[in-house]
């Protein structure tokens, strides 16, 4: 019997995470089109708490990219070397 629900490949979770992480990327940005000129602590708190979450997607990116075969050594260039 053929499974309707096949489980997901690396590259799909990848795909996945990343959606995810550009989801949140985008919160962020809405929440920063909104943020008045004065920020209240409550504006903190929520800010904190997106970019919480914009970090954790995209480790969460990172780890599917490995998974899938993109791991990269680094993405900063030798300074002066």
């Amino acid at each position: 019997m053929t499974d309707l629900y096949p489980p997901a490949d690396d590259r799909e979770l990848l795909r996945q995470a990343a959606a995810a992480h550009t989801a949140a990327t985008r919160e962020v940005e809405a929440f920063l089109r909104r943020l008045p000129a004065v920020p209240d602590p409550a504006d903190v708190t929520e800010y904190a708490n997106l970019l919480i979450r914009e970090d954790q997607t995209r480790g969460d990116r990172d780890a599917a990219a490995d998974a899938a075969g993109l791991t990269i050594a680094s993405l900063e260039s030798d300074k002066g070397q």
